[in-house]
């Protein structure tokens, strides 16, 4: 009898402990944060302006902190008014006044039409309040905000919040808005300049992902530092200004740059390197003191490299420092790089420093990809760092980040819809990626795809495009036992017909063989390996239909092991070749349009086989592990015949998680054992 309630205990603590799992995971909701940095861009408009183009009859909704209705430039909530419907999820009542000031801001650089003009003034705002201190929100009001303004039938969607890991519910909604139409414009986020930054929803496939450069205005000052071939990545502090011509001086370390750091130091008409912060716990240097001490010494330029790893943006004027106007060039650096040069020192060390504006410099806070072996983010990037926008109150603020980069493609988006509503999501964001500026570094250089996607938002050249490119970007999966592979381009004219086309790749790639042969309205790319060379490549092919010159990203894996897939009745069979030792590898199987996970296994000399249950495009990625690393290898495939749905594949249809039907399983197993044994007894 002890025994038997033994039993039943110890299954009712499961059964509980399961409930416990499943409840916790449904309630949990993630926090969003708000990306509110300094950044500042004008884009140009006046092409569209001129053909009256300023959003008229589009709707654009605007989930984040609401909207100041009562702005003068916003002109006031209702049909008659510039907000003329939304909801607010905090008071769950019809007036989404924002109390806190980025939802004001991003309506403002969208369609302020007033003392300020938005990109496009004279669009409709619906204003989806999910959060009151601009702090943080959760994911459930994300969520029923998106499907509220599918409901409200907007037609873009802006959304300048987001976090950096993925969040399904998110993007489930956001697939849902797009196949209803609607564009979807998500900020990239503020937590550069890492890679692999961007999460939910930016990193979804099918929104408009954007990120943030500098302006044409104020604040657009990038610095170089060569010395030798060797080119640094540095940042001029704020305060510095731009320099006349380069700076060209020896080098010399100077500690922490304190006063007692330089008495014995020969620092007169040099560039000075020194630390940040101080080797004395508690004594804070200010950069400003750095900057005096260095310039009192003689000192050209100040070197600051960072005392922990990474780079990093310093300010030369702080509020408890006793600083003044700075008098010589400031710039940071990081930490390996600081040390590198600390090091070369021992020989006598020439370095060229200049400091310059240069409008297209990826913010350094701008987030980046990559997110997916199979796509590119972000898609292309805005202006971002000081823009000039609408603040509750009726006042007006400089403000920066990504959140205020997306508003500007938001307003494209709208502009370029008033020129043609019949476009859909994805002809939209070609037209707009593939007429982008190319960006490039401070040194001249391209900068990667997973930085600035296409390059930077150009309206006048998204207004004389005559060519839709589908898809508009490209990832090859090479290897070294296939080392070519082909895809295709489907070139789409919005008037007349396709004639004359040219293509070319940039930058030279001689690892990379690229031939162009078109046929009808399709471009055919084959990429070949040249040389038995491993890694990722990227480039830009440059396609121009005798008007207007087009940029699709290209990238293209090179790895060791190659993926043989092969389908027979939606059942995938796999196998792998990999020219070294290994011990086994794990294969992810993703469905295109819904990023369904599913996963098997391998080992040498066998094969491994996966049921799919509905057609389409899947991803295909091995995680091989070798005795000492583990390698990756991709494929896609086209399934065209499904196989039959078992019960759990059924239950994952309708979203339901793997995880969670295995917790709901035991759940039921075990009260079935505890009902058995209960009856038996």
């Amino acid at each position: 009898m002890l025994e038997h309630y033994k039993i039943v205990f110890f299954s009712l603590v499961v059964v509980i402990l399961c409930a416990f799992l499943i409840l916790s995971g449904i309630k949990e909701q993630q926090k969003f944060e708000f990306y509110l940095e300094k950044n500042v861009s004008l884009i140009g408009v006046e092409i569209p302006r001129e053909k009256g183009f300023e959003g008229q009859g589009i709707k654009i909704g605007i989930i984040d902190t609401g909207i100041d209705y009562n702005h003068p430039d916003l002109l006031g909530f209702g049909p008659a008014g510039k907000v003329v419907g939304g909801y607010n999820f905090i008071d769950n009542n019809e007036k989404p006044l924002d109390t806190s000031g980025h939802g004001t801001e991003v309506a403002g650089v969208i369609a302020a039409d007033g003392s300020l003009k938005g990109v496009a003034p004279k669009a409709k705002l619906l204003a989806y309040k999910v959060s009151s201190s601009g702090d943080s929100v959760s994911s459930e009001l994300i969520v029923k905000a998106i499907h509220r303004a599918i409901e409200d039938k907007v037609n873009v969607i802006n959304i300048s919040l987001g976090l950096n890991k993925t969040n399904n519910e998110i993007d489930q909604a956001v697939n849902e808005a797009v196949k209803n139409g609607i564009i979807v414009v998500v900020a990239a986020g503020n937590n550069g300049p890492d890679e692999g930054t961007i999460g939910s929803p930016g990193k979804d496939l099918d929104v408009i992902t954007v990120g943030a450069t500098y302006n044409n205005l104020t604040q657009s000052i990038v610095s170089t530092l060569e010395i030798g071939k060797t080119q640094y990545q540095v940042l001029p502090m704020l305060g510095t200004k731009p320099l006349s011509k380069p700076i060209t001086a020896k080098v010399v370390f100077g500690g922490y740059g304190r006063v007692r750091d330089l008495t014995n130091v020969d620092v007169k008409d040099s560039i000075l390197l020194v630390e940040r912060g101080s080797d004395v716990k508690g004594e804070k240097i200010y950069f400003s003191e750095k900057e005096q001490n260095a310039a009192q010494s003689g000192a050209k330029a100040l070197i600051v490299y960072n005392n922990k790893s990474g780079i990093f943006f310093g300010e030369l004027v702080q509020k408890n420092s006793s600083s003044s106007n700075p008098t010589i060039p400031v710039i940071s650096i990081s930490r390996s790089d600081g040390l590198a040069i600390k090091k070369a020192l021992q020989n006598e060390t020439i370095a060229k420093l200049d400091i310059f504006s240069y409008p297209d410099f990826i913010a350094p806070f701008s987030s980046r990809g990559p997110v997916s072996p199979f796509y590119i983010k972000p898609d292309l990037v805005a202006p971002g760092v000081f823009v000039n926008s609408t603040l509750i109150g009726g006042k007006y603020n400089l403000t920066s980040g990504t959140s205020i980069a997306a508003p500007h493609v938001a307003g494209a988006v709208a502009l370029l819809l008033q020129k043609d509503p019949n476009l859909k999501p994805d002809q939209v964001v070609s037209i707009l990626s593939t007429t982008a500026d190319p960006v490039t570094d401070a040194y001249g250089k391209n900068v990667p795809l997973d930085l600035a996607g296409s390059g930077r938002l150009n309206l006048t050249r998204a207004f004389s495009a005559n060519l839709i490119i589908i898809p508009h970007s490209l990832v090859f999966n090479l290897s070294l036992e296939k080392p070519y592979q082909t895809r295709s381009l489907h070139l789409q004219t919005i008037e007349g017909t396709l004639t004359n086309v040219q293509t070319k790749f940039y930058p030279d790639q001689n690892d990379l063989k690229l031939e162009t042969t078109l046929e009808n309205d399709f471009v055919n790319i084959k990429i070949s390996s040249q040389k038995n060379k491993t890694g990722n490549f990227d480039g830009m092919l440059a396609i121009n239909d005798g008007t207007t010159t087009y940029h699709v990203p290209v990238l293209v894996h090179v790895t060791n092991g190659a993926i043989n897939t092969t389908q027979k009745d939606g059942i995938l069979t796999f196998g792998l070749d990999y020219p070294y030792s290994w011990l086994y590898a794990k294969i992810s199987v993703i469905k295109k349009d819904s990023e369904r996970l599913q996963s098997t296994s391998i080992v040498p000399q066998q094969t491994s086989s996966l049921a799919v249950n509905e057609p389409g495009e899947y991803w295909i990625h091995a995680q091989i592990t070798t005795p000492h690393v583990v390698d990756d290898a991709y494929d896609i495939i086209m399934v065209e015949t499904s196989a039959e749905k078992t019960g759990i594949e059924f239950l994952g249809s309708f979203g339901v998680p793997l995880k969670t039907i295995i917790i709901i399983s035991g759940v039921i197993i075990t009260s079935t054992i505890v009902g058995l044994v209960a009856k038996h007894n």
